[in-house]
C-alpha cells in the first residue's frame, strides 16, 4: 500500500526530529555523572513524563489494543496494582537510594549480602532488558511492515541503529527529554485514534458499548480461586509483584530518582509516572476494544487473514493505516515509534550503566579517569543495542507478543524482589540465609519457567507446574524471601544453642 504524502511527511518530522534532537544532548554530554544522571538537575516532571514514556512502550501500544481485542479487560487488572508500587516505591525506595547515593540500584545488596548478591540482580536486570528491547522493537517493525510491505526483520534492525545512535550520544539527559516529548506524542495519538474509532461505528457512537458488552468484551476475567487460569486475582498479584520490581528496584527507574535535585522532586516524579499510566492505558484497552465492534459492525473492513486466531496483535496497525483520515495515521505511526524508541533507549543507557557502575569501575578499574569511563559506556550502548536486535529478530512469528514478553519478564527477573525484600526488611537476615534463598528461588523458578516445555505427557505430567506463568515472579519472590528469612531464624537458634 502506498502511504500517503502527508502521512509519510508527519512521520518523518516527528520519527526524524525525535532522533535529531536526541543526538543534540551530545554537546551537553561529557562526563560519566552527565551520561548515568544529567548531573541531578532535570526537572520533575520531565522525569515523570520519562517514567512514563518508558513504563508505556510500544508493547502497551500496540500489544494491550490486540489483547483486548481477542480477549477482555482482564489484562487491565495489571494497572490497578501500579499506584500501589508506585506509592510504596516513594515512601520506601526513593529515600534509600538518593541516601546511598549511588546510581546503581544494585549496590544495596551487595552493601547487605556481598557482591554475589550485586552480580546475581544486575545480571538478571540485564537479561530482563534484553528481552523486553527484543519485544519492542518487534512491536515497532509491524505498523510499517503493515503500511509498506517492508521486511520486518529489515525494519527492526535500522530501527535499533536508529535509538542506539540517539541514546549512546545524548545519555540520559537525551533518554528523558525524548521520553517526555514522545510520551505526549503517545497520547495525543491515542486519544485522537479512540475518538476515531467511537464516532465512525456505523450506528453512532452507542453502538461500541452495544457490541462489545454482548460479548463480555469488558469482562476483568474470573473472580474465582483458581492459580491455574489468568483470573483477576492472579493477574493483579502479578501486577503489584512486577510493579513493585519496577518501581522499587529496576534500574530504569531508580536512575531516573538520580536524575532531580532532591528527594521531593524524585518522589513526585515517581507518583506522576505511576497515576497517568492508569487512564492511559484504560484507553489502550477501550481502542481495542472498540476494534472489535468496528470490526464487528463492518466485518467486510478486516481482511480474512486477520480473522484467524492469533492475529490480534496485527489488527491495530492494520486500522491504523486503512481506517485513519490523512495525516492522522503519520501520526498514529508516529506515535507507535515514539513509545518504542522511549523504551529502547531507556534500556539502552541504563543498561551501559550498570555495566560502568557494577563491573568497570567495581573490579576493573577503580580509578577509572572520566575519558575511560566514557568509552566503556559507548561501547557498551552498542553491543547491549546490537543484543537487543538480534533477540528481535528471533521473536518474530511469536503468537502473542504480550503473553511472550510476559512470560519473559518473569522469568528473568529471578525472584529479584525477594532479594531485595530480604536486604530492606530485615536486618539480621545474612549472607547465607540471602544465599541459600535466591537457590531454591531461582530452582522453583526454573521448575514453572521449563515444566510446559519439559513436562508434557505421561508420568511426567505430574512433575508439571499447575500454576500460571505469571505467578513465576510471585512464587519466585516468595521463596527467596520466605526461606531467607526462616534460614536466619534457624542458624541463629543453632548458634544460639551452641554457645
Amino acid at each position: 500500500m502506498k502511504l500517503p504524502v502527508t502521512d509519510l511527511i508527519v512521520f518523518i518530522i516527528i520519527t526524524l526530529g525525535n532522533v535529531i534532537f536526541g543526538a543534540s544532548f551530545f554537546i551537553r554530554n561529557k562526563t560519566s555523572d552527565q551520561f548515568t544522571s544529567g548531573g541531578g538537575k532535570l526537572p520533575a516532571w520531565v522525569v515523570g513524563m520519562s517514567i512514563f514514556a518508558t513504563f508505556v512502550s510500544s508493547i502497551s501500544f500496540l500489544a494491550l489494543p490486540g489483547k483486548a481485542y481477542v480477549s477482555n479487560w482482564n489484562a487491565l487488572v495489571f494497572s490497578f496494582a501500579i499506584p500501589i508500587a508506585a506509592i510504596m516505591a516513594s515512601k520506601f525506595f526513593v529515600p534509600l537510594y538518593r541516601n546511598l547515593g549511588s546510581i546503581s540500584a544494585y549496590n544495596f545488596l551487595e552493601v547487605r549480602f556481598g557482591a554475589w548478591a550485586r552480580i546475581y540482580a544486575s545480571l538478571c536486570y540485564i537479561l530482563t532488558q534484553l528481552m523486553r528491547t527484543g519485544a519492542i522493537l518487534l512491536l515497532l517493525a509491524l505498523p510499517l511492515n503493515a503500511l509498506f510491505g517492508w521486511n520486518i526483520k529489515t525494519i527492526i534492525i535500522i530501527t535499533g541503529i536508529a535509538v542506539i545512535v540517539y541514546s549512546m550520544m545524548g545519555g540520559i539527559q537525551a533518554v528523558i527529554w525524548t521520553d517526555a516529548i514522545q510520551g505526549i506524542i503517545l497520547i495525543v495519538g491515542a486519544l485522537v485514534c479512540a475518538a476515531i474509532l467511537t464516532f465512525n461505528m456505523p450506528e453512532g457512537p452507542a453502538q461500541v458499548f452495544e457490541i462489545a458488552s454482548a460479548n463480555h468484551k469488558f469482562s476483568l476475567g474470573s473472580f474465582g480461586a483458581s492459580l491455574t487460569d489468568s483470573t483477576f486475582w492472579v493477574v493483579l498479584i502479578y501486577g503489584l509483584f512486577i510493579n513493585l520490581q519496577n518501581y522499587g528496584i529496576d534500574q530504569n527507574f531508580v536512575q531516573r530518582y538520580m536524575t532531580t535535585s532532591s528527594e521531593k522532586k524524585a518522589k513526585s516524579s515517581a507518583l506522576f509516572g505511576a497515576l497517568l499510566y492508569v487512564p492511559v492505558s484504560l484507553v489502550f484497552f477501550y481502542i481495542g476494544t472498540a476494534l472489535f465492534s468496528y470490526y464487528t459492525a463492518q466485518p467486510d473492513l478486516l481482511p480474512g487473514e486477520l480473522k484467524a486466531a492469533g492475529m490480534g496483535d496485527k489488527v491495530f496497525p492494520h486500522f491504523i493505516v486503512n481506517g485513519l483520515p490523512t495525516g492522522i495515521t503519520g501520526l498514529l505511526i508516529a506515535s507507535i515509534f515514539a513509545a518504542g524508541m522511549s523504551t529502547v533507549s531507556t534500556s539502552i543507557n541504563s543498561t551501559a550503566t550498570i555495566i560502568l557502575s557494577d563491573y568497570y569501575q567495581r573490579y576493573f578499574n577503580k580509578n577509572a579517569s572520566e575519558k575511560s569511563s566514557m568509552k566503556v559506556l559507548y561501547i557498551s550502548s552498542v553491543i547491549f543495542g546490537f543484543l537487543g536486535i538480534t533477540i528481535s529478530l528471533a521473536l518474530v512469528g511469536v503468537e502473542s507478543i504480550l503473553d511472550a514478553w510476559w512470560s519473559l519478564a518473569s522469568i528473568f527477573s529471578g525472584g529479584m524482589l525477594g532479594l531485595f525484600l530480604l536486604a530492606f526488611l530485615s536486618k539480621k537476615v545474612r549472607n547465607i540465609d540471602a544465599a541459600v534463598g535466591v537457590i531454591l528461588g531461582v530452582v522453583v523458578i526454573a521448575w514453572m519457567s521449563l515444566s510446559p516445555l519439559y513436562f508434557t505427557e505421561g508420568n511426567a505430567l505430574a512433575f508439571k507446574s499447575p500454576f500460571h506463568t505469571n505467578l513465576t515472579i510471585v512464587f519466585g519472590t516468595l521463596v527467596i524471601f520466605l526461606v531467607g528469612f526462616i534460614s536466619m531464624k534457624f542458624f541463629a537458634k543453632k548458634e544460639t544453642q551452641s554457645n
